[in-house]
């Protein structure tokens, strides 16, 4: 097998495509550059977009960037003939070894979105190939972009929605996924009430009714509120069980800073009364049973937020409803103000906290989904731009298939 054969097995070229020339050119002092021409038979005729074949027209040069040949850049360079159809309109022919409008073969790309499936930072896929990172954004928003427009998404019928930032205390994004698919459907820029309004937007241009989606799982934010109301009139909300408990210990937390203001010893004991049991060692379980005995309002409330835990357990809707009525009858004769204050909470929320019994949904599998963004934020050491930031969401989280360019053979 000569060069000419190998390179050709290598790059996918098939009839009536050939290799014309092989250059390795000096670009910088111990840097050299591989071309690679092509051309096409004389007198080749080339099919139109109807599948006619039609005689060339005229031609126009253009070069792709190929993979790393044994360390060197390599180029392809090419006549493209243009057809003259049988409508009479010139159109540009399509090569086999690279997608209209772009500068990089179809094997470069390939490994461009390997190298990202792996968890590569795009920054450093650039420096790989030795290109600026916007042109790597630009391959990986193609395909990402691509995917989504045949991302099948219409039995969809529970959905969470969360926010995240782009960096810490900016640039937000609201995030929804489908709770039974446990996968990211839509990503929109913002956490305000149209942010909903688009994701409605979406689904119906994904054909999903926004009548066929029964249940949502939100926070307690008043935007997201009355998006859902508007937007997805017969969805259910249930408010995100995390939510709700963690308010919960920031009432525990704040009746704590209250007595230790008055009492040194309960200074540094944050999280002797937050976590569980199963994270606590036998030595903080003691010191937090003496605690419990030294400080009676401390241990009050501390009795009161573990006894608030049962209610996620109750599976009956009426037992459930009793439960938290007698829970908040409790915190009321304790005149505890903080616990008081979340009771209020409770009681302004309370159908969608309820509906926890009959949906059993919350935003758990968000938080996991935001661990993976957070992980991909740190990776890339954080976002400017935030269309990238976006598809990079649907990319870890997304579930999308991806249609990553193969030669045929």
């Amino acid at each position: 097998m000569n060069t000419e054969e190998l390179f050709k097995m290598a790059i996918g070229l098939r009839p009536p495509w050939l290799i014309t020339k092989l250059e390795f050119k000096n670009i910088s002092q111990g840097k050299r550059q591989l071309n690679i021409y092509l051309d096409f038979v004389t007198g080749s005729k080339f099919k139109d977009k109807n599948g006619e074949e039609c005689n060339m027209h005229d031609t126009i040069r253009r070069s792709w960037q190929h993979l790393i040949f044994f360390e060197h850049e390599c180029y392809l360079h090419a006549r493209v003939p243009r057809i003259k159809t049988s409508d009479g309109k010139v159109q540009n022919v399509e090569v086999p070894w690279a997608r209209p409008n772009s500068g990089f073969t179809l094997l470069f790309e390939a490994f461009a979105m390997l190298l990202m499936e792996n968890e590569m930072p795009v920054n450093k896929a650039a420096d790989i190939f030795k290109v600026y990172p916007k042109r790597i954004w630009t391959i990986f928003n193609y395909f990402i972009n691509l995917a989504l427009s045949k991302d099948e998404q219409s039995g969809v019928s529970s959905i969470g929605i969360d926010e995240t930032s782009r960096k810490k205390g900016h640039d937000y994004v609201t995030v929804a996924v489908d709770l039974h698919e446990r996968r990211v459907l839509f990503v929109t820029e913002g956490k305000d009430e149209k942010t909903i309004d688009r994701l409605g937007e979406h689904l119906i241009k994904k054909e999903v009714s926004p009548d066929k989606i029964e249940q949502v799982s939100i926070d307690m934010s008043p935007a997201f509120i009355a998006g859902i109301s508007n937007t997805f009139p017969k969805a259910k909300i249930t408010f995100d069980r995390f939510h709700i408990v963690k308010l919960l210990k920031e009432a525990m937390d704040k009746v704590r800073k209250d007595e230790r203001r008055e009492h040194e010893y309960l200074k540094g004991h944050k999280y002797t009364f937050l976590k569980s049991n199963k994270h606590l060692s036998e030595s903080q379980k003691e010191q937090r049973e003496e605690l419990i005995e030294l400080y009676p309002k401390v241990g009050e409330a501390y009795r009161l937020k573990e006894l608030f835990n049962d209610f996620w357990n109750f599976s009956d809707f009426e037992e459930a409803v009793s439960f938290l009525t007698y829970w908040c009858d409790l915190v009321e004769d304790s005149a505890i103000v903080h616990f008081k204050k979340f009771v209020n909470t409770l009681n302004a929320h309370w159908t969608g906290i309820i509906n926890y019994i009959n949906s059993k949904i919350s935003n758990g599998i968000l938080e996991g989904i935001n661990s993976k963004i957070q992980l991909a934020k740190r990776r890339a050491r954080g976002f400017r731009n935030i269309n990238n930031f976006i598809n990079m969401i649907y990319f870890v989280a997304g579930k999308l298939k991806y249609d990553y360019p193969l030669f045929s053979t």
